[in-house]
C-alpha cells in the first residue's frame, strides 16, 4: 500500500461517511435516471452551495465532465483555449476534440496558469472564416503544477473572456483543495467570480466515483441534459452518485477532507526542503509536490513509492496527497526520501 500512497489521489479509498451514504441509499426500489429523492436532494445541496441560479448534473467521471461542459459552450468550428498542459490537452485521449469536433488552442504555461495576455494571442482570427473561432476558456483549478489561480486572477480572465464573447469553464477536479488554499467558498471561487460553467471533482476527495457539471450561465443550461445522455455520461441508479455528493457536501466534509489533504502535502514540503539534494519545481499551493531530485535517488525512492515521472530529463517528480493521508504516512516517505538522497 505504502508504493501507491503519494502516487495519486486517484489512489485513495472512499471516505467511511461517504460509503455509509451509499449503504443507506441502497434501500428498495426507487425511479431511474435521477428522478428520485437522492438527486432532488443532491441537486438542492449544490444550490446551497453555489447559490439559488445554479443548476447541477451528474457524470461518472472527469473526462465526461469536461466534454459535456465544453460541449454546451461551443460547436464543432468553435476552438476552446487552454494550456499547453491543460488535462483536456493532454490526459483525455483528444476526447473533447473527438466528441466536439472543435480545436483546443494551447499556450505554454511554467506554473500551468493561463492568463489574459495567453488568451488575446489567440484572438486575432475572430471572424475568419477559414480559422477555428474561440469560444470558450478553460482553465484548471488547481491547475495540473498544483498551483492556484487567486480569485482576482479568475475574474480578470473571466471579465476579459465576456468582452470578446468568450464563455469559461473550470476544470475543478480539485476545486475543493483549491478552495482550502484561499480560504473562500465554492461560489465565491465560481459564480461570483465570473465562470459560466464548472466540472466539480468528487473522486479525488472521497467520492468512490462520480463528478458533476456546474452550470451558472442560463445561456447553457438547456441542452445539457440532452449532452449528458449523447455524451453516455446518464446514470441509471444516480441515487448512488448523488447520495455521495449529498454526503459529501453536508457539514463540511469536502472542505475537511481537502484541508486534510493539503495539510499533509505542507508536512511533507517542508521534510523534503531539508534534504539538499531536492530542488522544488513549483511551488506548493494545494496538495500537489513537483520536486527534482538526482537521478539515481529517484530510482532508489521508486524502489518503495510509485509517482509520476513528469520532466524525464530534469528528474522532476510529483507527488500527491490525499484525504485519508497522514502524519505517519509522511514520516514514512521522507524517512525514505533522506535514505535514498543520502546513499548517492
Amino acid at each position: 500500500m505504502a508504493k501507491k500512497m503519494f502516487a495519486s489521489d486517484n489512489n485513495s479509498g472512499i471516505h467511511p461517511a461517504v460509503l455509509l451514504a451509499i449503504d443507506e441509499a441502497n434501500s428498495g426500489h426507487t425511479a431511474a435516471y435521477g428522478d428520485d429523492a437522492w438527486t432532488a436532494q443532491a441537486e438542492q445541496t449544490f444550490k446551497a452551495q453555489f447559490g439559488p441560479d445554479s443548476s447541477v448534473l451528474f457524470v461518472f467521471n472527469g473526462t465526461g465532465a469536461n466534454v459535456i461542459a465544453l460541449k454546451a459552450a461551443m460547436r464543432s468550428y468553435h476552438a476552446v483555449i487552454c494550456t499547453e498542459g491543460a488535462h483536456i490537452h493532454m490526459d483525455e485521449g483528444g476526447a473533447a476534440e473527438g466528441h466536439i469536433g472543435g480545436k483546443l488552442l494551447t499556450s505554454p504555461s511554467i506554473d500551468g496558469k493561463l492568463t489574459v495576455d495567453d488568451i488575446g494571442q489567440h484572438l486575432s482570427h475572430i471572424g475568419n472564416q477559414q480559422r477555428s473561432q474561440p469560444k470558450a476558456v478553460s482553465i484548471s483549478q488547481c491547475t495540473e503544477l498544483g498551483t492556484v489561480y487567486s480569485l482576482d486572477e479568475i475574474r480578470a480572465i473571466t471579465s476579459f473572456a465576456h468582452t470578446h464573447g468568450l464563455y469559461v469553464h473550470m476544470d475543478g477536479a480539485r476545486i475543493s483543495n483549491a478552495a482550502a488554499s484561499l480560504g473562500c467558498t465554492l461560489k465565491e471561487m465560481t459564480a461570483d467570480a465570473g465562470v459560466d460553467i464548472l466540472s466539480f471533482g468528487g473522486t479525488k476527495n472521497g467520492l468512490m466515483i462520480g463528478e458533476a457539471v456546474v452550470c451558472f450561465n442560463e445561456e447553457l443550461q438547456h441542452d445539457l441534459k440532452y449532452i449528458r445522455k449523447q455524451s453516455m455520461q446518464l446514470g441509471s441508479k444516480m441515487r448512488f452518485i448523488a447520495a455521495q455528493f449529498n454526503r459529501l457536501l453536508t457539514d463540511g466534509l469536502w472542505l475537511q477532507n481537502a484541508r486534510q489533504a493539503n495539510r499533509m502535502a505542507a508536512l511533507l514540503a517542508e521534510g523534503l526542503r531539508h534534504i539538499p539534494e531536492i530542488r522544488f519545481v513549483q511551488p506548493v499551493e494545494s496538495n500537489a509536490l513537483f520536486i527534482s531530485l538526482p537521478p539515481e535517488s529517484l530510482a532508489r525512492l521508486r524502489q518503495q513509492y510509485d509517482f509520476a515521472v513528469w520532466n524525464q530529463e530534469e528528474h522532476t517528480i510529483r507527488l500527491v496527497t490525499s484525504f485519508d493521508t497522514d502524519e505517519a504516512d509522511v514520516e514514512r516517505f521522507l524517512e525514505t526520501a533522506k535514505n535514498a538522497c543520502s546513499n548517492r
